[in-house]
């Protein structure tokens, strides 16, 4: 390899280099996640408290929900490499506007039950269909910050409608939570008019390979390629001890074993937006031209240091030091969720033949929504059985094999879907170190 070093490229040259596609597609990510947030903390109140629907059963229709995305992402990952991944986001959107409508006049367990199927659907097939549409707009040294900078708004979005809605919702007046979820519905519909509309002509769906027309696509074909197994379980892995737990496990942790109050982890979340939406551009920079899986290795320390924060606050319960350290814990964890968003979406894009994006994506996708199913049994089982010490235990463990993943995968992933550009003079320009 050369030791030729490339020119960072700078953050403000990002909206230049853009195609006009991609401009339009990311114009309406902080409006849309804007509606996401106003609605996102709310589901179990409304449905429980203002809705009267029994705690119980609000949690067979929130496993509902799980269960149709799970059922609907490999089925989907293959028709957006029929029809292109236009047609199946802009049917994502069509089905979050009817849920949303539907929920703010939900009223009965079985109308609750046709919006969370749904939600199923649409949050199922959004992020294969969004990502292989990125991933066919995008030249692929853009994706990265791209990826990156789509991360950043969709957090800001969530901050402010979160704020918004819960200054704004009260569950004496159950007409506040109609109102958010009618405008979580109107969120979309830019979206939408933007795949439906000005998009309509944009490269979509990828033509197979005159060499490969013959060749026979399956799922199981696709496993059979030791790259994409590689990728794939690294993906896994991260998504394990990623998001699940901070959704699930840290609150239940931090409740049972830290003794901390629901505002103190309000704070701690309102910490973790505000790290990424303030460091995410930042990292971008560091990041770019790195190997992508050195880039999770650091993203794996990073987070077995923020679980361990999380772990200290059963030494110190019930007082603003375990406050301060869940809030630290946070914060950390952000730190990494600001490389892991750049690089996997990159890396499964890259790595993707072009008329196989959809099934790539709906595959990593999937990851995730078994770690979502997964995550909170294995988390609610250990901290519900008084194990606290043996849950951070796997967290940090699993941190520990993200990065024996990682390494693995270095040795399988080709050069560019590892984040490595050709040099000027055509051989592969070694990466400069990541703290540099």
């Amino acid at each position: 390899m050369s030791t030729h070093s490339t020119a960072r490229p700078t953050l403000s040259s990002f909206w230049q280099d853009l195609p006009r596609d991609g401009k339009l597609l990311i114009s309406t990510v902080v409006f849309q996640s804007i509606g996401t947030g106003l609605v996102l903390p709310f589901m179990v109140v409304y449905l429980n408290e203002v809705r009267g629907i029994a705690l119980e059963t609000v949690g067979l229709l929130l496993a509902l929900q799980a269960g149709v995305g799970i059922a609907v992402v490999t089925p989907v990952g293959a028709l957006i490499d029929r029809v292109g991944p236009r047609r199946v986001y802009a049917s994502s959107l069509v089905a979050l506007i009817l849920a949303d409508i539907l929920l703010a006049r939900a009223t009965t367990v079985n109308q609750a039950s046709v919006a969370l199927l749904l939600l199923g659907y649409g949050f199922g097939v959004v992020w294969p269909a969004s990502s292989a549409l990125i991933g066919n707009l995008i030249p692929s040294e853009l994706r990265q910050r791209y990826f990156g900078v789509n991360f950043t708004l969709l957090n800001l979005g969530i901050g402010i409608g979160g704020i918004i809605g819960g200054r704004f919702v009260d569950v004496t007046r159950p007409d506040t939570f109609v109102a958010v979820y009618l405008l979580d519905a109107l969120s979309y519909i830019p979206g939408l008019v933007i795949l439906l509309g000005p998009l309509r002509h944009a490269r979509d769906r990828v033509e197979r390979a005159a060499d490969a027309a013959s060749v026979r696509v399956s799922y199981r074909a696709l496993l059979r390629d030791p790259d994409l197994r590689a990728l794939l379980s690294l993906v896994a892995v991260a998504a394990l001890v990623s998001y699940p737990q901070l959704n699930a496990g840290l609150p239940a942790y931090a409740r049972a074993e830290g003794q901390i109050s629901t505002q103190g982890l309000g704070y701690a979340f309102a910490v973790n937006t505000l790290v990424i939406v303030l460091l995410q551009l930042f990292v971008l920079q560091r990041i770019e031209g790195k190997r992508r899986t050195r880039v999770a290795v650091v993203m794996a320390g990073t987070w077995a240091v923020a679980w361990s924060l999380l772990g200290a606050t059963s030494i110190v319960p019930g007082t603003i030091v375990a406050t301060v350290l869940l809030a630290a814990c946070t914060g950390i964890f952000g730190l990494g969720e600001t490389m892991l968003q750049p690089t996997t979406a990159a890396m499964v894009n890259d790595l993707a033949p072009d008329h196989l994006r959809g099934r790539y994506n709906a595959l990593s996708s999937l990851m995730f929504s078994i770690a979502f199913v997964v995550g909170p049994v294995i988390a609610s089982f250990l901290i519900g059985h008084d194990l606290g010490g043996g849950y951070i235990a796997f967290l940090v463990g699993g941190c520990a094999l993200l990065v024996i993943m990682a390494l693995a995968a270095e040795r399988r992933l080709p050069a560019h879907v590892n984040g490595l550009r050709p040099a000027p003079g055509g051989s592969v320009t070694a990466p400069a170190p990541i703290s540099g």
